[in-house]
């Protein structure tokens, strides 16, 4: 049969003996101090090597395209078939706007010219209406003076 444990309370300590058995924090170490003083000194040397390391393979790779002249002059046929591949991409797009600009400027006017001939009938239709109308005052003025008589 399983016994029963039985804990006893356990004696507590008090908070100024835990003070007492704590060590003070001590300064970081000598060995330390130095290590990071030697990393701050190392960290600049390692990226200047590699920078050195990616410039003399640059002057490699720049060397090793130029060490002829067949292989200079590929190297230009080659810049002078991108830059002609430029340019004619530059001259397309050019074109492209000049014309999507000129078929934008057509439409305007087109509708520019329509409003205005519309104007310039309506402005001729009125004239002529004014005409006849100026024309027929008299006559109008004789019916109206003629009603009114007839009324009185």
């Amino acid at each position: 049969m399983p016994t029963a444990k039985t804990t006893s309370p356990k004696p507590r300590a008090s908070a100024a003996s835990k003070r007492s058995t704590t060590a003070p924090k001590r300064a970081p170490s000598a060995s330390k101090q130095s290590s990071t003083a030697e990393r701050a000194v190392l960290i600049p040397v390692g990226a200047a090597l590699i920078a050195r390391e990616r410039v003399i393979a640059g002057v490699n790779d720049t060397i090793a395209n130029y060490n002829s002249t067949s292989k200079a002059s590929a190297q230009l046929r080659k810049f002078e078939r991108r830059g002609v591949t430029a340019r004619n991409r530059l001259q397309s797009e050019v074109r492209k706007t000049r014309v999507r600009i000129e078929r934008e400027l057509r439409q305007r006017r087109r509708s520019i010219e329509s409003t205005v001939s519309e104007l310039e009938e309506r402005r001729d239709s009125i004239a002529k209406n004014g005409g006849e109308i100026a024309g027929r005052v008299p006559e109008i003025a004789k019916e109206v003076q003629e009603r009114i008589l007839s009324l009185v």
